[in-house]
């Protein structure tokens, strides 16, 4: 098991409402391509049962939770921890064992609210970072997302976001000309119904990166992935 979340002062993330914003488009980040590849599976976390309910709504294709543009925060800035970084936003993310390497798009919120996600076009196969978190290699959780595929065009960024295992590198590419590099601490997926909003997004005592993605079975009647893949991985210390 990686490190988890740990209360501390700083607050990075806002409360558990504000975290609908990345699930409400979660939603969109996956489309069925039952007629071509399969997505790696990943098993379904034991940890799910103890979960807080997850208030996304199910009313529309983009699953819009609401709102929730007030409740948005950017990350201090401020380094509290001799081991993480300064801000410094990012502009590449790779990881050599799955194949990735993709530009990073810098995303907030849609006009209604809810969470940017990769829109149809040029880019829509680039993985995100979400700009109200902290700028990865900084203290607390930086969030990246991304799709799994399509039905237009088959396998996404993160088609094989879960073959990744603990010990695997991630690397993020910064503005400043530095590169952040994670180790992988788990791989899990979890019900949309029953996504773990503190683990995912809570405050944390390190530089961490949560990557998220759309898995498990395919409804067709929703038009949407049932289940989230989250990838928790830590920041290497210096010189390591």
């Amino acid at each position: 098991m990686g490190r988890r979340s740990i209360p501390t002062r700083p607050r990075f993330m806002t409360t558990v409402i504000s975290v609908l914003l990345m699930l409400a488009g979660m939603g969109a980040i996956g489309v069925s391509v039952a007629s071509q590849q399969r997505a790696p599976h990943v098993e379904m976390s034991a940890d799910v049962a103890s979960s807080p309910p997850n208030l996304m709504s199910h009313g529309n294709h983009s699953e819009t939770a609401g709102d929730l543009r007030a409740h948005a925060r950017r990350a201090p800035h401020r380094n509290d921890a001799a081991s993480t970084l300064p801000r410094s936003k990012p502009s590449r993310l790779r990881i050599p064992s799955i194949g990735v390497s993709s530009s990073l798009q810098h995303l907030g919120q849609a006009t209604d609210g809810s969470l940017e996600v990769p829109a149809p076009g040029p880019r829509y196969n680039d993985a995100a970072w979400y700009r109200h978190s902290p700028t990865p290699g900084e203290l607390g959780p930086a969030i990246l997302l991304g799709h799994v595929d399509s039905a237009a065009e088959g396998p996404s960024v993160f088609f094989r976001l879960g073959e990744l295992k603990p010990g695997d590198a991630v690397l993020v590419e910064r503005a400043d000309g530095s590169t952040a590099r994670f180790t992988v601490d788990e791989v899990k997926r979890y019900p949309k119904e029953k996504f773990p909003t503190d683990l995912v997004y809570g405050d944390i005592d390190h530089a961490g990166l949560r990557i998220l993605t759309c898995g498990g079975a395919f409804d067709d009647s929703t038009g949407h992935y049932l289940d989230n893949i989250v990838v928790f991985a830590s920041l290497d210390e210096p010189g390591s």
